[in-house]
Protein backbone atom coordinates (compact mmCIF):
# COMPACT_ATOMS: atom_id res chain seq x y z
CA UNK A 1 0.00 0.00 0.00
CA UNK A 2 1.35 3.41 -0.96
CA UNK A 3 2.47 5.73 1.82
CA UNK A 4 1.05 9.24 2.20
CA UNK A 5 3.95 11.71 2.27
CA UNK A 6 3.54 15.37 3.29
CA UNK A 7 6.26 17.47 1.65
CA UNK A 8 6.57 20.58 3.80
CA UNK A 9 8.02 23.68 2.15
CA UNK A 10 8.05 27.46 2.54
CA UNK A 11 8.79 28.53 6.09
CA UNK A 12 9.11 31.81 7.94
CA UNK A 13 12.57 32.97 6.85
CA UNK A 14 14.11 34.76 3.86
CA UNK A 15 14.72 31.33 2.35
CA UNK A 16 11.05 30.48 1.75
CA UNK A 17 11.22 30.87 -2.07
CA UNK A 18 14.20 28.53 -2.28
CA UNK A 19 12.35 26.05 -0.09
CA UNK A 20 9.33 26.09 -2.40
CA UNK A 21 11.61 25.14 -5.29
CA UNK A 22 13.18 22.32 -3.28
CA UNK A 23 9.79 20.99 -2.23
CA UNK A 24 8.48 21.07 -5.79
CA UNK A 25 11.42 18.96 -6.97
CA UNK A 26 10.85 16.42 -4.21
CA UNK A 27 7.17 16.24 -5.18
CA UNK A 28 7.97 15.70 -8.85
CA UNK A 29 10.69 13.07 -8.35
CA UNK A 30 9.24 10.89 -5.60
CA UNK A 31 8.39 7.41 -6.89
CA UNK A 32 4.65 7.60 -7.62
CA UNK A 33 4.34 3.81 -7.42
CA UNK A 34 5.48 3.85 -3.79
CA UNK A 35 4.34 7.21 -2.41
CA UNK A 36 1.37 9.58 -2.53
CA UNK A 37 3.02 13.02 -2.30
CA UNK A 38 1.16 16.05 -0.91
CA UNK A 39 2.50 19.62 -1.15
CA UNK A 40 2.14 21.38 2.20
CA UNK A 41 3.00 25.09 2.22
CA UNK A 42 3.87 26.44 5.66
CA UNK A 43 3.83 30.19 6.34
CA UNK A 44 3.40 32.31 9.45
CA UNK A 45 -0.20 33.16 8.57
CA UNK A 46 -1.33 29.82 7.12
CA UNK A 47 -0.53 26.13 6.69
CA UNK A 48 -2.17 24.79 3.53
CA UNK A 49 -2.28 21.78 1.24
CA UNK A 50 -1.87 22.83 -2.40
CA UNK A 51 -3.31 20.40 -4.94
CA UNK A 52 -2.20 19.92 -8.55
CA UNK A 53 -4.54 22.69 -9.69
CA UNK A 54 -3.18 25.18 -7.16
CA UNK A 55 -6.24 25.01 -4.91
CA UNK A 56 -5.43 25.55 -1.22
CA UNK A 57 -6.99 23.67 1.70
CA UNK A 58 -6.15 24.35 5.37
CA UNK A 59 -4.03 21.96 7.44
CA UNK A 60 -5.51 20.87 10.76
CA UNK A 61 -2.62 21.61 13.16
CA UNK A 62 -4.16 19.46 15.90
CA UNK A 63 -3.17 16.25 14.10
CA UNK A 64 -1.49 17.55 10.91
CA UNK A 65 -4.24 16.27 8.66
CA UNK A 66 -5.98 17.65 5.58
CA UNK A 67 -9.33 17.18 3.86
CA UNK A 68 -9.41 16.34 0.16
CA UNK A 69 -12.10 15.18 -2.28
CA UNK A 70 -11.27 11.65 -1.07
CA UNK A 71 -11.87 12.61 2.57
CA UNK A 72 -9.55 13.15 5.51
CA UNK A 73 -5.88 12.41 4.84
CA UNK A 74 -3.24 11.71 7.46
CA UNK A 75 0.44 11.13 6.75
CA UNK A 76 2.79 8.21 7.17
CA UNK A 77 5.84 10.47 6.95
CA UNK A 78 6.79 14.11 6.50
CA UNK A 79 9.48 15.07 4.01
CA UNK A 80 11.10 18.24 5.35
CA UNK A 81 12.17 20.66 2.60
CA UNK A 82 12.05 23.86 4.68
CA UNK A 83 15.26 25.90 4.82
CA UNK A 84 15.45 28.07 7.92
CA UNK A 85 12.83 28.39 10.62
CA UNK A 86 10.63 26.50 11.52
CA UNK A 87 11.89 23.48 9.57
CA UNK A 88 15.64 23.67 10.14
CA UNK A 89 15.80 24.96 13.72
CA UNK A 90 13.95 22.19 15.54
CA UNK A 91 10.49 23.69 15.92
CA UNK A 92 8.71 21.42 13.46
CA UNK A 93 10.82 18.44 14.45
CA UNK A 94 9.49 18.79 18.00
CA UNK A 95 5.93 19.23 16.72
CA UNK A 96 6.04 16.06 14.62
CA UNK A 97 7.70 14.13 17.42
CA UNK A 98 4.84 15.09 19.74
CA UNK A 99 2.35 13.93 17.11
CA UNK A 100 4.28 10.71 16.48
CA UNK A 101 4.74 11.38 12.77
CA UNK A 102 8.11 10.33 11.29
CA UNK A 103 10.01 13.04 9.41
CA UNK A 104 13.06 12.90 7.18
CA UNK A 105 15.39 15.48 8.70
CA UNK A 106 17.43 15.26 11.90
CA UNK A 107 15.79 15.31 15.31
CA UNK A 108 14.82 18.40 17.30
CA UNK A 109 18.00 18.79 19.36
CA UNK A 110 20.32 18.32 16.38
CA UNK A 111 18.30 20.78 14.29
CA UNK A 112 18.39 23.47 16.97
CA UNK A 113 22.11 22.95 17.58
CA UNK A 114 23.25 22.95 13.96
CA UNK A 115 21.08 25.95 13.11
CA UNK A 116 23.05 27.94 15.69
CA UNK A 117 26.52 28.30 14.17
CA UNK A 118 28.10 29.46 17.43
CA UNK A 119 26.72 26.61 19.52
CA UNK A 120 27.52 23.99 16.89
CA UNK A 121 31.18 24.93 16.63
CA UNK A 122 31.47 25.18 20.43
CA UNK A 123 30.06 21.67 20.90
CA UNK A 124 32.38 20.19 18.26
CA UNK A 125 35.57 21.88 19.49
CA UNK A 126 36.31 19.33 22.27
CA UNK A 127 36.20 16.60 19.60
CA UNK A 128 39.05 18.25 17.69
CA UNK A 129 36.92 19.83 14.97
CA UNK A 130 38.70 23.00 13.93
CA UNK A 131 36.96 26.33 13.29
CA UNK A 132 38.00 29.90 12.46
CA UNK A 133 38.82 32.46 15.17
CA UNK A 134 35.54 34.18 16.01
CA UNK A 135 33.89 37.00 17.97
CA UNK A 136 30.28 36.93 19.18
CA UNK A 137 27.71 39.72 19.49
CA UNK A 138 24.10 39.78 20.67
CA UNK A 139 21.66 42.54 19.82
CA UNK A 140 22.19 45.39 22.30
CA UNK A 141 25.84 44.54 23.03
CA UNK A 142 28.45 47.28 22.80
CA UNK A 143 30.23 47.22 19.43
CA UNK A 144 33.97 47.52 20.06
CA UNK A 145 35.58 47.61 16.62
CA UNK A 146 39.12 47.53 18.03
CA UNK A 147 38.39 44.40 20.07
CA UNK A 148 36.79 42.69 17.06
CA UNK A 149 39.78 43.41 14.80
CA UNK A 150 42.20 42.31 17.52
CA UNK A 151 40.39 38.95 17.77
CA UNK A 152 39.67 38.07 14.12
CA UNK A 153 41.71 40.49 12.00
CA UNK A 154 40.80 41.96 8.64
CA UNK A 155 39.26 41.07 6.33
CA UNK A 156 36.62 39.22 8.29
CA UNK A 157 33.12 37.85 7.81
CA UNK A 158 30.13 39.22 9.72
CA UNK A 159 27.31 36.64 9.78
CA UNK A 160 23.84 36.27 11.17
CA UNK A 161 24.23 33.36 13.59
CA UNK A 162 20.97 31.63 12.67
CA UNK A 163 20.36 32.19 8.96
CA UNK A 164 21.08 30.38 5.72
CA UNK A 165 21.67 31.02 2.03
CA UNK A 166 24.18 33.75 3.00
CA UNK A 167 21.45 36.14 4.13
CA UNK A 168 22.90 38.72 6.52
CA UNK A 169 26.56 38.05 5.66
CA UNK A 170 29.21 40.61 4.72
CA UNK A 171 32.93 40.49 4.05
CA UNK A 172 34.55 43.47 5.76
CA UNK A 173 37.95 44.89 4.80
CA UNK A 174 37.96 48.09 6.87
CA UNK A 175 37.30 48.62 10.56
CA UNK A 176 35.08 51.62 9.73
CA UNK A 177 32.64 49.35 7.85
CA UNK A 178 32.15 46.84 10.64
CA UNK A 179 29.18 48.65 12.16
CA UNK A 180 27.14 48.72 8.94
CA UNK A 181 27.89 45.02 8.36
CA UNK A 182 26.74 44.24 11.89
CA UNK A 183 23.52 46.19 11.34
CA UNK A 184 22.95 44.19 8.15
CA UNK A 185 23.38 40.92 10.02
CA UNK A 186 20.96 42.03 12.75
CA UNK A 187 18.23 42.30 10.09
CA UNK A 188 18.29 38.50 9.94
CA UNK A 189 19.04 37.53 13.54
CA UNK A 190 19.63 38.98 17.01
CA UNK A 191 22.87 37.00 17.33
CA UNK A 192 26.02 37.52 15.27
CA UNK A 193 29.21 35.59 14.65
CA UNK A 194 32.23 37.44 13.26
CA UNK A 195 34.87 35.12 11.81
CA UNK A 196 38.41 35.52 10.57
CA UNK A 197 38.92 35.30 6.82
CA UNK A 198 40.58 32.02 5.85
CA UNK A 199 42.43 31.96 2.55
CA UNK A 200 42.04 28.49 1.07
CA UNK A 201 39.95 26.11 -1.02
CA UNK A 202 36.28 25.98 0.03
CA UNK A 203 34.43 22.69 -0.21
CA UNK A 204 30.96 21.43 0.56
CA UNK A 205 30.55 17.89 1.90
CA UNK A 206 27.24 16.05 1.83
CA UNK A 207 26.65 13.27 4.35
CA UNK A 208 23.50 11.16 4.36
CA UNK A 209 22.13 7.97 5.85
CA UNK A 210 21.74 5.59 2.91
CA UNK A 211 20.79 1.93 3.13
CA UNK A 212 21.18 2.18 6.89
CA UNK A 213 24.75 3.46 6.82
CA UNK A 214 26.48 6.84 7.01
CA UNK A 215 27.56 7.79 3.49
CA UNK A 216 29.83 10.68 2.56
CA UNK A 217 28.99 11.90 -0.95
CA UNK A 218 31.53 13.10 -3.53
CA UNK A 219 32.97 16.45 -2.41
CA UNK A 220 32.15 19.73 -4.16
CA UNK A 221 34.64 22.56 -4.63
CA UNK A 222 33.20 26.07 -4.53
CA UNK A 223 34.72 28.62 -6.90
CA UNK A 224 32.91 31.95 -6.85
CA UNK A 225 33.12 34.92 -9.19
CA UNK A 226 32.13 37.15 -6.28
CA UNK A 227 34.18 38.10 -3.25
CA UNK A 228 32.73 35.13 -1.36
CA UNK A 229 30.03 32.45 -1.73
CA UNK A 230 27.09 34.83 -1.24
CA UNK A 231 23.42 34.58 -2.28
CA UNK A 232 24.15 35.76 -5.82
CA UNK A 233 26.95 33.22 -6.17
CA UNK A 234 24.76 30.42 -4.81
CA UNK A 235 21.58 31.04 -6.74
CA UNK A 236 22.26 33.39 -9.64
CA UNK A 237 25.05 31.60 -11.45
CA UNK A 238 27.96 33.59 -10.05
CA UNK A 239 29.88 30.52 -8.94
CA UNK A 240 31.23 27.23 -10.22
CA UNK A 241 30.53 24.11 -8.21
CA UNK A 242 32.95 21.39 -9.19
CA UNK A 243 32.18 17.78 -8.25
CA UNK A 244 34.42 15.96 -7.52
CA UNK A 245 36.52 18.72 -5.98
CA UNK A 246 40.01 19.41 -7.30
CA UNK A 247 41.73 18.60 -4.03
CA UNK A 248 44.58 16.30 -3.07
CA UNK A 249 44.08 12.75 -1.84
CA UNK A 250 45.25 13.90 1.59
CA UNK A 251 42.68 16.72 1.69
CA UNK A 252 39.91 14.42 0.47
CA UNK A 253 40.71 11.79 3.09
CA UNK A 254 40.86 14.33 5.92
CA UNK A 255 37.64 16.21 5.11
CA UNK A 256 35.76 12.96 4.47
CA UNK A 257 36.80 11.67 7.90
CA UNK A 258 35.89 14.94 9.63
CA UNK A 259 32.48 15.25 7.93
CA UNK A 260 31.58 11.66 8.83
CA UNK A 261 32.87 12.13 12.38
CA UNK A 262 30.73 15.25 12.87
CA UNK A 263 27.62 13.49 11.51
CA UNK A 264 28.11 10.57 13.89
CA UNK A 265 29.15 12.65 16.93
CA UNK A 266 25.90 14.59 16.62
CA UNK A 267 23.84 11.41 16.06
CA UNK A 268 22.49 12.88 12.86
CA UNK A 269 20.00 11.36 10.48
CA UNK A 270 18.70 12.51 7.13
CA UNK A 271 20.77 14.87 5.02
CA UNK A 272 23.56 17.19 6.05
CA UNK A 273 25.82 19.43 4.00
CA UNK A 274 28.82 20.93 5.77
CA UNK A 275 31.13 23.68 4.54
CA UNK A 276 34.89 23.61 5.07
CA UNK A 277 37.91 25.66 4.05
CA UNK A 278 41.34 24.07 3.75
CA UNK A 279 44.22 25.82 5.49
CA UNK A 280 47.53 23.98 5.03
CA UNK A 281 45.62 20.79 4.12
CA UNK A 282 43.57 21.00 7.34
CA UNK A 283 39.76 21.25 6.94
CA UNK A 284 38.33 24.14 8.99
CA UNK A 285 34.59 23.79 9.56
CA UNK A 286 32.32 26.74 8.88
CA UNK A 287 28.81 25.39 9.35
CA UNK A 288 26.36 22.54 8.78
CA UNK A 289 23.03 22.65 6.92
CA UNK A 290 20.47 19.97 7.79
CA UNK A 291 17.87 20.78 5.13
CA UNK A 292 20.10 21.71 2.19
CA UNK A 293 18.78 22.77 -1.21
CA UNK A 294 17.16 19.92 -3.14
CA UNK A 295 16.60 21.41 -6.59
CA UNK A 296 18.20 19.72 -9.58
CA UNK A 297 20.88 22.44 -9.53
CA UNK A 298 21.56 22.24 -5.79
CA UNK A 299 24.84 20.89 -4.45
CA UNK A 300 23.63 17.82 -2.54
CA UNK A 301 21.54 16.34 -5.42
CA UNK A 302 24.52 16.85 -7.74
CA UNK A 303 26.76 15.04 -5.25
CA UNK A 304 24.25 12.20 -5.06
CA UNK A 305 24.19 11.98 -8.85
CA UNK A 306 28.00 11.75 -8.89
CA UNK A 307 27.66 8.87 -6.43
CA UNK A 308 25.22 7.10 -8.76
CA UNK A 309 22.14 7.93 -6.67
CA UNK A 310 19.12 9.28 -8.57
CA UNK A 311 16.80 11.91 -7.12
CA UNK A 312 14.04 9.32 -6.73
CA UNK A 313 16.46 7.08 -4.80
CA UNK A 314 17.80 9.98 -2.74
CA UNK A 315 14.35 11.15 -1.69
CA UNK A 316 12.87 7.68 -1.29
CA UNK A 317 15.77 6.54 0.87
CA UNK A 318 15.25 9.47 3.26
CA UNK A 319 11.62 8.45 3.73
CA UNK A 320 12.45 4.77 4.23
CA UNK A 321 15.11 5.65 6.81
CA UNK A 322 12.66 7.91 8.66
CA UNK A 323 10.05 5.15 8.74
CA UNK A 324 12.61 2.66 10.08
CA UNK A 325 13.79 5.08 12.77
CA UNK A 326 10.21 5.60 13.93
CA UNK A 327 9.63 1.97 14.86
CA UNK A 328 9.05 1.58 18.61
CA UNK A 329 11.65 -0.33 20.62
CA UNK A 330 11.09 -4.05 20.34
CA UNK A 331 9.33 -3.78 16.97
CA UNK A 332 10.73 -6.19 14.43
CA UNK A 333 11.45 -5.01 10.89
CA UNK A 334 9.48 -6.87 8.24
Amino acid sequence: MKKNIAIIMGGYSSEFKISLKSGAVVHDYLDADTFNPFRIHIYKDKWVYVDDKGKESPVNKNDFSINTDSGKQTFDCVFNAIHGTPGEDGLLQAYFELLGIPQTSCNQYQAALTFNKRDLLSVLKPYGIKSAPSYYLNLGDEINEDAIVAKVGLPCFVKANKAGSSFGISKVYEKEKLRSAIENAYREDDEIIIEAFLDGTEVSVGVITYNGKTKVLPITEIVTENDFFDYEAKYEGKSEEITPARISNTQEKKVTEVAKKVYEILKMKGYSRSEFIFVDDEPIMLEMNTTPGLTTESILPKQAKAAGISLAELFGSAIEEALKKSKPLGTKST
